[in-house]
């Protein structure tokens, strides 16, 4: 099939450091090509890949231009100006793109997937654009959050394993991986270490304004020798705190649609340690590859849980990446849903544009 890849522009793929949407595009793309199939991405300049690549811009915007609709625009309308290339359309970007791919009245179909949560903007958005756009949730918790959008599909973010250390043997310290935002449950990390008396290794993100403003006033002032911090560090060196660590917090205080940093501390054979919201419930099998507590006692039900930790077998915990969560898994996921799609596009072949168009039915792959 010939599959166009619309990134979002703010990050390479694969990115240098932060980008989680990043690292799953560059995943389903050279899964992808390895399969055979005739795969173009739109990215930023500086992207590397076996795909096709076209970069609408030279470069990733400037940090902060992030947000940008001008930046956002120019690089979707770029793609979708080519739409007649391609057999299907993959959208990773959000609004911009969904809202452009709906105009072509499903010549060619367009597929996005929903990396975020749903906000009451992109309820009504997508209440709006219904079944010319079909989505693609990344969890099951995502789907059910809102179950009147257009799903033609459920698929799980994808890692290759083998890309991951793994280590059975594990030092003392717990880890923390995310952006300083209070939903990350950043705050409640740092207490869960001091209680347990443990060393904690926090790689963090702290680039946007509302990110430097909660650091600087919520987590600046909670930091102790104990706490140790990697602001941007390199993705090996990440992994390397990760795999070596003797649990990942993940203390969420929102419902996280997927949470990839649950799967590749796994793939690590690092336990797990998550509130059970959101997605965590659907990647962390409790008491196997981590611990699962109730998100109104997230620090006590966290400090209680890791008294289990040692119960847990880091093989397990690479077993479930490697049968649930793995690129080919996700691979497999998508070009189900891609299948389906164009086989539809060829029904409703000579449509006007705009016309309403009969929702495929939902293939789920979990």
């Amino acid at each position: 099939m010939r599959i166009a890849q619309i990134a979002p522009p703010w990050f390479t793929v694969p990115p240098q450091g932060y980008g989680g949407t990043e690292r799953v595009v560059s995943e389903l793309c050279e899964g992808l090509v390895r399969r055979g199939h005739d795969v173009t991405l739109f990215a930023s300049g500086g992207s590397r890949t076996g795909a096709h690549l076209v970069s609408p811009l030279d470069a990733p915007p400037p940090a902060a231009a992030l947000g940008s609709t001008s930046e956002d625009l120019f690089h979707a309308v770029s793609a979708y100006l080519r739409a007649g290339e391609f057999d299907v359309i993959h959208d990773h970007t959000g609004e911009c793109g969904a809202a452009m791919g709906a105009l072509l009245g499903g010549r060619p179909p367009v597929v996005a997937t929903l990396h975020g949560c749903w906000t009451p903007q992109l309820r009504r958005l997508h209440g709006v654009l219904g079944p010319r756009v079909g989505l693609v949730a990344i969890s099951e918790a995502q789907r059910c959050a809102n179950p009147a959008a257009n799903f033609v599909g459920v698929a799980y973010n994808g890692i290759d394993p083998a890309g991951f250390p793994f280590r059975a043997e594990k030092d003392d310290h717990l880890c923390f991986v995310g952006r300083a935002s209070p939903d990350k449950g950043i705050v409640q990390a740092i207490e869960i270490a001091k209680r347990l008396g443990r060393r904690l290794v926090m790689v963090v993100k702290v680039h946007e304004p509302p990110e430097v403003e909660f650091w600087s006033k919520e987590v600046e002032p909670r930091l102790t020798r104990s706490v140790e911090v990697l602001k941007g560090a390199e993705p090996a060196h990440k992994l390397d705190v990760v795999s070596r660590a003797r649990a990942l917090l993940f203390p969420i205080q929102w419902d996280e649609p997927f949470g990839l940093v649950m799967t590749e501390a796994m793939a690590c054979g690092t336990p797990v340690i998550a509130c059970a919201r959101g997605s965590a419930p659907e990647v962390v099998a409790h008491g196997e590859t981590g611990f699962l507590v109730d998100p109104a006692d997230a620090v006590d039900g966290s400090v209680a849980a890791f008294r289990g930790v040692g119960s847990i077998d880091p093989a397990a915990c690479r077993r479930r990446v490697e049968e649930r969560f793995s690129t080919k898994r996700m691979v497999d996921a998508y070009e189900s849903v891609y299948r389906r799609v164009a086989s539809n596009a060829q029904v409703r072949r000579g449509c006007p544009a705009l016309a309403p168009l009969v929702p495929p039915p939902e293939v789920s792959v979990a």
